[in-house]
């Protein structure tokens, strides 16, 4: 089963290229890293290119960027990671022994790149499988047949796209929560304040079952981590 990391990507030129090499390192048998690219003004594609990464150009958006590399894979497992997660140590493996087990889609445990306790306590909650807790810093994967089966990312979703994709997914298939836990940056709670972001993303989280709009909540969140 060969596999594709995917990485939607906006002016991420200071840490992309670390990301790629991060990928490669922890992978065995990675067939390529798309970078879906939404128009960046710094040096994230250039930097991307240099690590050995394929760049995809698309309209900004996470669901509308991480369908864009979807289809320039190649790999029959799509693996969506964020620019500032790093995956464990033969990640890739795990997500193959996974898929094996019968298990076509699924996400790591999470942990942050900080100690504070408050984060901790966040990242502890990934390990539940609650449907609240999926969100797209835990990395998803899912193997190219299932992702088109439930019909990709809704780009119609400027937030919750990820949270909403693991809950179609999961009404059709058996959904692995792995042991193993990607390390996420912490630097929108150290910009934001630990307390006072996750209180706007769990707000976030409520208005979205609620029904609010889509740009309110993007609005919401991009005030936050402005």
């Amino acid at each position: 089963m060969t596999l594709s990391v995917i990485i939607p990507t906006y002016n991420e030129a200071d840490i992309i290229a670390e990301t790629i090499k991060h990928v490669h390192r922890c992978g065995n048998d990675i067939k390529e890293v798309i970078v879906a690219d939404a128009g960046s003004h710094d040096e994230t594609t250039s930097k991307a290119e240099a690590a050995g990464a394929v760049v995809a150009a698309t309209r900004k958006g996470r669901a509308a960027q991480m369908n864009t590399g979807a289809r320039r894979a190649t790999g029959n497992i799509l693996y969506f990671l964020h620019a500032d997660s790093l995956p464990t140590e033969n990640f890739d493996d795990k997500i193959r022994d996974a898929v094996n087990r019968g298990y076509k889609a699924g996400c790591f445990q999470l942990c942050f790149d900080s100690d504070h306790f408050l984060l901790n306590l966040y990242a502890w909650f990934s390990c539940f499988d609650i449907d609240t807790f999926r969100f797209g810093d835990q990395s998803l994967y899912v193997t190219r047949s299932v992702f088109y089966e439930v019909g990709k990312f809704r780009e119609d979703h400027l937030v919750m796209e990820d949270n909403e994709m693991v809950r179609r997914i999961k009404k059709e298939h058996s959904f692995a929560i792995l042991d193993d836990k990607v390390k996420t940056s912490a630097r929108a709670y150290m910009k934001g304040g630990v307390l006072r972001l996750q209180l706007i993303f769990v707000l976030i989280v409520l208005l979205y079952h609620l029904g609010t709009d889509q740009e309110t909540l993007l609005h919401i969140r991009e005030n936050a981590t402005s």
